[in-house]
């Protein structure tokens, strides 16, 4: 994919002001990631505009997590007659940029000079390459690169004090640069091109300014610091005799050892090939990219813990990032992008890593919600995400045929649902007057629906919503199967779960079906009795393998949600002309989360949506593939190759929250499959 802007060449004059950069300079991104969590961002001109946009985001162990060790980067070309021309940024050239298997490949014309920039990172390593290559030009020219640095968590404000005093040091060809937090790894940096050179001229910059971050309500002033520059010769159609071919600035919290262990172009052929073995030889074009974007979210993750445990049963940690920039691994979104990011691109070694890893958290038949930032526990405040797990759990056995987890995780299983059937914690529980599953606590959010600010829990779902009902139905049905087929002297147990399955599925029809409105009520027996929101919800009884809803009705409440829901890039989470229904996901925390689920379209919800769709609709793949499209052309508008996690509930439906968000990415993707040919 290739994002070609309008050139624009800037002459350098003494006091003349920046032009104005298009609005898609600042607000269309790159994202690369290095599989342990840590990532390299920015905007397509090189402006930072959010707290998390660097070159080097690492992926520390906890308790440090990830943290921004490199800034943004920019580049002067100093041209053999003289002319600087200053790369990026709001005051340089520009061009375009595209992607290569996935990677970001920069494109800067000036005074009849092409260069190319690539930036990558190596896999399951806090490394960061960026490689420079003249394409055209007669003559030998002259880069410089500065770095910019402020070691701070990524979460951290932008108007966290700098971790002052700097020690630089200089060995040889090698640069470390420490701050004054002694926890923190140093950066180390490294050189390679012709006649290299590092001008050493520490300065602070002040007053940078974030623009997101401001829009977003958040600090959005705060200062850097340069140790200096880099510089290097290049000639297009350089000899590698010569180093003038390519010029490659390295930064690493790795061991020298590690950082140096193969050559730049090495480093990038490995990754090149890694990226191969990924798209496989699929032809479909927008499934490679998909397949590509899917690569980010699977991750080693930080927490010593996990790979401990994971060793000493013979087996290997891995986890799901739900979204960059901000999120973490969650339960939920983990159980629910698994199949679109590991079982639909042939990743099923790590499929079933990640459901052992999760499945060693779980604490009181439930799986953990969310693991914050640097800890090292999870939180447990969910409702569904140990369903969802269930779920997972059948979609990889259907496809991997691995009895062994299964029946490795048949105990959990049966204590997860023991637990609910006895009550948990949070007031999770069945309700022993219908067999249906209640859920809430005072104060906690509990279904995906989770906005909460100040205290404010915005959409408390308290009582018994139907998603989650549908899901308890859908996990008693798998493991009645389970045990019947696994275990022979379980058909006592077997028949009094399918006997609680039973009851859930008669009390679902009778208390849900809202007939009013020809639709399903988004809970009942909930602080106000029965809520008859028309919300996006309801789709689950009729998606999940083992469909709730009686067939009856399948057909009117698709009917709805395709009439009041459906938009091109996933549903709305709640229709038009509630009271609280909200067309824009803008301003500050309070404002957006008030938006959060009251309307704003969620990218995810397109997965159920066509799994529903083609339930009732079996024959109509070309229907259900429609219901893809309009996400095509959002592969190059926010995250270049990668998709929102939301967007506003109309038209222009403006991408929103995270640029990449993984069960967005899994669910198009699995659909995707599901309806080619």
């Amino acid at each position: 994919m290739t994002v070609a802007l309008e050139r624009r060449e800037v002459e350098v004059e003494e006091n003349s002001g920046p032009e104005p950069l298009p609005a898609a300079l600042l607000t269309r991104e790159w994202l690369v990631t290095n599989g342990l969590g840590g990532y390299a961002a920015g905007t397509f001109s090189g402006v930072a505009t959010r707290r998390y946009h660097g070159t080097l985001i690492a992926a520390l162990p906890a308790p440090l997590g990830r943290t921004l060790m490199l800034g943004q980067l920019t580049e002067v070309l100093r041209l053999p007659d003289g002319t600087i021309v200053p790369l990026g940024g709001k005051s340089g050239h520009w061009g375009e940029l595209r992607l290569e298997s996935g990677l970001p490949v920069w494109r800067y014309e000036a005074h009849g000079y092409v260069l190319e920039k690539r930036v990558f990172l190596g896999h399951l390593q806090n490394t960061a390459y960026v490689l420079y290559r003249l394409a055209e030009g007669t003559g030998i020219v002259r880069l410089e690169m500065h770095p910019t640095l402020h070691f701070r968590g990524h979460d951290e404000p932008v108007s966290k004090p700098l971790a002052e005093p700097f020690v630089f040091t200089h060995v040889e060809d090698l640069y470390e640069i420490c701050g004054s937090d002694p926890h923190l790894p140093p950066l180390r940096m490294a050189i390679q091109g012709a006649n290299p050179t590092f001008t050493l001229a520490g300065r602070r910059i002040t007053g940078v300014s974030y623009e997101i971050e401001k829009r977003r309500g958040y600090d959005w002033s705060g200062d850097l610091w340069s140790p200096g520059f880099f510089g290097a010769d290049l000639a297009a159609g350089g000899s590698d005799e010569a180093n003038t071919a390519e010029v490659a600035l390295i930064a690493s919290v790795e061991s020298w050892e590690m950082m140096r262990a193969l050559p730049p172009r090495e480093a990038r052929a490995a990754e090149l090939e890694r990226r191969g073995r990924l798209a496989g030889a699929l032809q479909d074009d927008v499934a490679k990219e998909l397949v590509l974007a899917a690569d980010s979210f699977v991750v080693t993750p930080g927490r010593a813990e996990d790979a401990a445990r994971a060793r000493a049963a013979g087996d290997e940690a891995r986890s799901i990032i739900a979204g960059y920039h901000w999120f973490t691994d969650w339960g939920r979104d983990t159980m629910i992008s698994l199949e679109g990011l590991t079982l639909t691109t042939g990743r099923h070694l790590e499929a079933g890593y990640i459901l052992r890893t999760f499945a060693r958290h779980v604490r009181d038949g439930l799986i953990p919600n969310l693991f914050p930032e640097g800890d090292r526990e999870g939180l447990y405040h969910t409702a569904d995400a140990t369903l969802w797990f269930f779920h997972a759990l059948h979609r990889y056995v259907k496809v991997t045929g691995d009895r062994v987890t299964l029946d490795l995780l048949l105990p959990t299983l049966l204590d997860i649902v023991n637990r609910h059937l006895e009550g948990t914690r949070f007031g999770i529980g069945v309700d022993p007057e219908d067999g249906l599953l209640r859920q809430g606590a005072e104060g906690y959010q509990l279904t995906w629906m989770d906005a909460k600010v100040d205290g404010w829990v915005v959409t408390p779902r308290r009582g018994k919503a139907v998603e989650i009902n549908a899901l308890w139905f859908n996990a008693l049905m798998l493991l009645e199967s389970w045990l019947r087929e696994r275990s022979p002297h379980a058909a006592d147990t077997a028949r009094k779960i399918a006997g609680h399955a039973e009851r859930a599925r008669e009390s679902f029809n009778r208390r849900f079906w809202y007939e009013a409105g020809g639709y399903l009520h988004d809970v009942v027996d909930g602080e106000d009795d029965d809520d008859p929101a028309c919300r996006p919800n309801q789709v689950f009884a009729i998606s999940l393998p083992h469909p709730v809803l009686a067939q009856e009705h399948w057909e009117p409440v698709m009917r709805v949600v395709r009439e009041r829901l459906l938009t091109p890039v996933g549903l709305r989470s709640l229709a038009p002309g509630h009271p609280d229904y909200k067309p824009t996901y803008y301003g500050d925390l309070r404002s957006r989360d008030a938006a959060y689920h009251q309307g704003t379209v969620w990218g995810w919800l397109i997965g159920p949506y066509v799994d529903a769709w083609l339930r009732v609709h079996p024959e109509d793949r070309k229907g259900a593939r429609e219901a893809l499209e309009g996400f095509l052309p959002h592969l190059g508008e926010a995250c270049l190759g990668s998709i929102s996690e939301i967007f506003d509930a109309e038209e222009p439906y403006t991408p929103r929250g995270c640029v990449a968000q993984a069960w967005s990415v899994a669910e198009v993707l699995r659909c995707w499959a599901k309806t080619a040919g």
